[in-house]
């Protein structure tokens, strides 16, 4: 088991190069099932999650290279044996498993695939992803911690009303009503940046897909696919993490490898908040914000601002000269972070999904522990501000979704080790 140790007090200076987005390259690696032909995917993150998904894929059948050095993966599916079954020991880690139901199921006519793990930030139902297969023809049923599902004649294009917005099922049905026969109108779904990112991708390969509305797409099926050599799109969350760490300790950070009109949502609150920065296209130049504004937000789906931000901006909540809140509408146990934020010195305080955050002094370094991905990146976030020293116990959570981000902030001036127990 590893922990990072961190001294804190220390100001950053530097450029951070943002990496390619776990959350739009997972779905995409899941939708080359589909295709026999030749697929690059450029700017890939090699985060803990993507690493795992690369294995699943060559466990299934996948002839699937990594390339670490060039930030690629190259993939070719020209086998004719592939396997239909995820199994536990590769699902368990991360939830994004659960997108290789659709492709399995639509391209092979069955699937069997263990019930998602990940962070344990909140029940994660799969129901709206069964839901929508079963619309398009699936027979599924639930034993023994796997998803069993038949379309022995395959999946036929159908109307789909989405009964809440799901990002995981939007692009499990999507993927799956790429290669089904005729025409998919999906409702109410997600509108994610990296939802358009993998429609993107699906349609370089030759699918038929169109939005037809904000929260409205149409697909129409086919089989037929190319060659396809795609670059994947920076994370927002990876971005939105640094931008904060360059408000909290930064002299002058300059983030880069973004594209700041998907961060509008985001800025705007941060602009609130009171943080000095400048944007331009491709790049924000972040400078050390003094005077921080007490705010109150709640998290949403797209274009609200998003629940992964939501533990690294309460760090900066903590800096504010007044009262902030937060309300959490994604998921019921993601302040699992707070008691820890506490122990440093926070003044936090939980009912139900609202937090109340009072502005701290001065944080103290101790030691915590990360209970899930983003919690441990809020965690490493205090460190960076705190007086003293900060341990940070079970980091394979921040392995999970963030690329080298120790030595991105050393890079910066930052003093941060991981170290084993």
């Amino acid at each position: 088991m590893q922990k990072l140790i961190i001294k804190g007090k220390k100001s950053l200076t530097g450029t951070v190069k943002i990496s390619g987005s776990k959350n739009a390259t997972l779905p995409i690696l899941a939708s080359t099932i589909l295709s026999n032909n030749k697929i690059t995917i450029k700017n890939v993150p090699f985060v803990k999650d993507v690493i795992t998904m690369s294995e699943l894929l060559k466990y299934l059948g996948s002839d699937i290279k990594l390339n670490f050095k060039k930030k690629k993966i190259f993939i070719n599916n020209n086998k004719k044996s592939f396997k239909t079954l995820a199994p536990y020991n590769f699902v368990k880690t991360m939830r994004a498993g659960i997108i290789v139901l659709g492709p399995l199921l639509s391209k092979f006519g069955k699937a069997r695939v263990s019930l998602p793990g990940g962070c344990a930030i909140g029940t994660r139902p799969v129901d709206i992803h069964l839901f929508g297969l079963k619309k398009l023809g699936a027979k599924i049923k639930i034993k023994d911690g796997y998803i069993h599902a038949e379309a022995t004649n395959g999946l036929f294009g159908n109307k789909i009303k989405l009964p809440s917005i799901s990002v995981g099922a939007t692009e499990n049905l999507i993927i799956a009503a790429t290669y089904a026969y005729g025409t998919t109108l999906i409702k109410n779904c997600a509108c994610e940046p990296e939802i358009k990112d993998l429609i993107n991708f699906l349609k370089k390969m030759g699918a038929n897909i169109k939005w037809t509305g904000k929260r409205e797409i149409k697909v129409i099926g086919t089989q037929n696919f190319n060659a396809v050599n795609y670059s994947v799109m920076f994370d927002r969350i990876e971005a939105g993490t640094f931008i904060i760490a360059g408000a909290l300790v930064g002299k002058k950070i300059k983030i880069t490898n973004i594209d700041t009109n998907i961060l509008k949502k985001e800025l705007d609150i941060l602009k609130k908040m009171g943080l000095k920065f400048k944007t331009q296209k491709n790049k924000i130049i972040i400078f050390y914000s003094k005077n921080i504004k007490p705010v109150s937000i709640k998290t949403e789906a797209y274009p609200g601002f998003p629940t992964d931000l939501q533990a690294q901006i309460m760090v900066l909540m903590t800096k504010a000269n007044g009262v902030s809140k937060i309300k959490e509408n994604i998921f019921e146990n993601r302040f699992m972070h707070v008691p820890e934020l506490n122990r440093m010195g926070a003044k936090i305080k939980v009912s139900g999904n609202l937090s109340t955050i009072n502005f701290s002094e001065e944080l103290n370094g101790a030691e915590v522990m990360a209970t899930d991905l983003r919690a441990s990146v809020s965690l490493v976030l205090a460190g960076l501000i705190a007086k003293n020293r900060t341990i940070i116990n079970r980091v394979y959570h921040l392995d999970r979704g963030y690329e080298n981000l120790e030595k991105k902030l050393r890079n910066c001036g930052a003093k941060i080790t991981r170290v084993n127990n």
